[in-house]
């Protein structure tokens, strides 16, 4: 599936029959998703302490931003999260690529109004990201949180290609 670029495959029970507008567990849709581990740079508040995270990855120098992640958290998760980005909090946006001037057609660009509604921290942190794809603007499409990872240094994390992946 990866070498012919498709998103996933679609499984049914064998007995099933397809009813037009109408969904059943007798038919699932496998996703098979790239992933990386990612830098969080910043997050939004909301429910439970945050709302979403605000990571990327190092270039050289430079933190890139590549998404708002907001999907795969539970409220536990939330939390966690939350509690170590707290002692970590700064003034600055540590992302050297924003603001951009407007959304891409995946709505992934960070604007000046979202950079309005994060809260910065220092990039210290390093979380395992699961995401459909990259997009043509260098973003993430479809990104979701697996967990936080304590095995890598924050500098350590670079763009991974696809292929890699």
């Amino acid at each position: 599936m990866r070498q012919q670029q498709l998103e996933g495959i679609i499984g049914k029970r064998k007995d099933s029959l397809y009813e037009t507008g109408k969904r059943s567990g007798s038919w699932i849709k496998y996703r098979v998703s790239l992933g990386q581990e990612l830098v969080i740079g910043g997050y939004v508040p909301g429910t439970h302490g945050l709302d979403s995270i605000v990571v990327g990855y190092y270039k050289d120098d430079d933190l890139i931003y590549v998404a708002r992640v907001r999907n795969g958290f539970v409220p536990a998760s939330r939390r966690q999260v939350f509690e170590k980005l707290r002692p970590l909090v700064m003034p600055a946006c540590p992302f050297v690529n924003g603001p951009e001037t407007h959304r891409s057609r995946w709505g992934e660009g960070l604007t000046a109004k979202d950079m309005k509604k994060s809260v910065w921290v220092r990039p210290e942190l390093v979380a395992q990201i699961e995401f459909l794809e990259w997009t043509d603007s260098g973003h993430l499409r479809h990104s979701k949180f697996v967990g936080l990872r304590n095995d890598r240094s924050a500098r350590s994390v670079v763009k991974e290609h696809a292929d890699e992946a």
